[in-house]
């Protein structure tokens, strides 16, 4: 059978994790549409605020959201997905689809340039997955570097991609988020992970590098020779790091800035009945689409061996809260593994933990942990545990999720749990949990794609376990699990896919290696001065300000 997609190239008028801050989620919007006030013009400024430093510029060697958030408009891949998540040609022009689904071959743009001025050609493509896609951004190592038998170049403009098996979500998976496509002249024979342009990108994308200033901002200009004909419009983004949610929201009263990505639930309302201002809702952020905030247990401490301990903390977290109370009612409860957001493969009605205070203490009980009043539980008889230990662990986070922590603290000491909060900066908190393996407990915002094969393997995949940041941050294994995945990656009927994946999360609700607490939902906030942006990591692409 042969598929042929061919498509003319067109312009899209379009987030690991995100690290967008607690509380800025408004609806259960499932669609992001582009906002547009007034027609656009060219030129201008146009100044974001992050929430934190990106630690980095090249989106190819990790998911980071800060990193994602700052770098996608220097980047493409070699596809781009609209606002209802279809693939549209971008550094590709065209595809065929043969074998059934198992080879894929990309025709790809002949007017592209990187913003050196070397031409892009399949070379770059090459080299990206095969140097650094398939072994460094966790979400592409999982899917696609788990099928791929091979990706090769028989001529510059012309990518073939071979697996053994039909592979269907491949398209999913091709866009500047999942693959931005490097260049083959600056990174070949260099570690991708210490080559200087990581600070000095070069790209094919909407914007140029012009500066970066750790801690303070990331400053970009227009690329004249964008392919994309009459894009962009701005003259210049620059990318204000401001750490603090009010004084983000501050500086976009003040003036200071025009973007927020995130906004302080409480004034969002406000904002939104001001005509200074516009926003747009989203499940597509810079760094991934359709997240849940995760809680992981390191399953190599003694203390979370035991299943039932897992069990019980979960039973002791009340999950409305954390609707409530960090996203201030925005957002949904997480029902199950895979987020609602993937129809076909969610499955809501999983059995996850219940909030049951009564069920926590009865099974902390009878796992050997146990409490004298009111204090912090001791262990008697816990395998690995010397009789005594407090029931004590630590909970790692990003400083803009600081909400999720005080209130996980505060409920677990409701069942006699201590817990101990450790803020740390993205890129620390990478080597943290997946290099150094130093944590008891953290949460991240595991985000899950378009397609379970996306953002969803890589947390439970046994082969992900190792360093590459937000890849199986629990360690988690399962020889069952692992197989249902490889099976979901081939089978081509999405019915029977969802099958698949309605088994897998069955099977790790029961193990219980994570605990999804809620999906996200963006709202961005601008000002009416500026107009026609879009959901993803090319937010700007398309934008103008007055």
């Amino acid at each position: 059978m042969t598929v042929g997609l061919l498509l003319a190239a067109c312009s899209s008028d379009d987030g690991e994790e995100t690290d967008t801050a607690a509380g800025e989620v408004s609806s259960t919007t499932t669609e992001a549409e582009t906002t547009t006030t007034s027609a656009p013009v060219a030129g201008g400024t146009l100044v974001v605020a992050i929430s934190s430093d990106p630690g980095g510029l090249n989106p190819a060697i990790t998911t980071s959201g800060g990193t994602h958030t700052a770098s996608e408009l220097m980047f493409n891949g070699l596809v781009e997905l609209d606002a209802d998540g279809e693939p549209q040609p971008e550094l590709a022009e065209s595809w065929e689809i043969t074998d059934d689904g198992a080879t894929y071959t990309f025709a790809l743009r002949e007017d592209v340039t990187w913003h050196d001025g070397e031409p892009f050609t399949a070379a770059d493509v090459v080299y990206s997955f095969n140097e650094v896609l398939t072994s460094l951004h966790s979400r592409t190592a999982s899917s696609i570097g788990s099928n791929i038998t091979s990706i090769e170049a028989p001529d510059d403009q012309t990518v073939v991609f071979t697996f053994a098996e039909p592979y269907a979500p491949l398209l999913q998976q091709l866009d500047v988020t999942e693959a931005p496509i490097l260049p083959a002249h600056i990174y070949e024979g260099t570690d991708p992970l210490e080559n200087p342009a990581n600070n000095e990108p070069v790209g094919t994308g909407p914007f140029r590098f012009v500066s970066y200033t750790p801690d303070s901002e990331v400053r970009m200009e227009r690329n004249e020779d964008y392919f994309k004909d009459g894009l962009p419009l701005l003259d210049e983004v620059v990318m204000r790091v401001i750490e603090d949610g009010a004084s983000r929201l501050a500086a976009l009263e003040s003036g200071e800035v025009d973007f927020l990505f995130d906004t302080p639930g409480p004034e969002l309302e406000r904002l939104r009945g001001d005509a200074d201002y516009d926003t747009l809702d989203t499940l597509i952020n810079p760094g991934g689409a359709n997240c849940i905030m995760t809680v992981a247990f390191n399953l190599d401490r003694p203390i979370f061996a035991d299943q039932a301990v897992r069990r019980a903390v979960g039973h002791a977290l009340d999950r409305n809260q954390f609707l409530e109370r960090v996203l201030f009612g925005g957002g949904l409860v997480a029902e199950a593994p895979i987020s609602s957001g993937i129809a076909f493969a969610h499955a809501d009605d999983v059995e996850l933990p219940d909030f049951d205070v009564e069920a926590a203490a009865t099974l902390l009980d009878g796992a050997g942990w146990t409490r004298d009043g009111d204090g912090t539980r001791t262990a008697t008889g816990v395998e690995g545990v010397e009789d005594g230990t407090p029931l004590a662990f630590d909970f790692l986070h990003f400083p803009t999720f600081a909400a999720y922590g005080e209130l996980f603290r505060a409920q677990l000491a409701g069942v006699g749990i201590d817990v101990t909060l450790r803020p740390l900066d993205p890129p620390v908190f990478a080597s943290t949990v997946f290099t150094d393996r130093a944590f008891d407990t953290n949460i991240i915002s595991y985000c899950n794609g378009q397609d379970p094969e996306i953002g969803v393997r890589r947390m439970f995949d046994s082969a992900r376990i190792g360093p590459v940041p937000f890849s199986n941050a629990a360690g988690y294994s399962n020889a069952d699990v692992d197989a249902l995945f490889a099976e979901a990656s081939t089978t081509i009927d999405q019915d029977e896919r969802g099958e698949l994946y309605r088994e897998i999360q069955e099977l790790v609700a029961e193990d219980l290696p994570y605990l999804p607490i809620v999906e996200t939902q963006s709202t961005r906030v601008f000002t009416s001065e500026c107009s026609d942006f879009g959901p993803s990591g090319h937010f700007a692409e398309t934008a103008a300000c007055s």
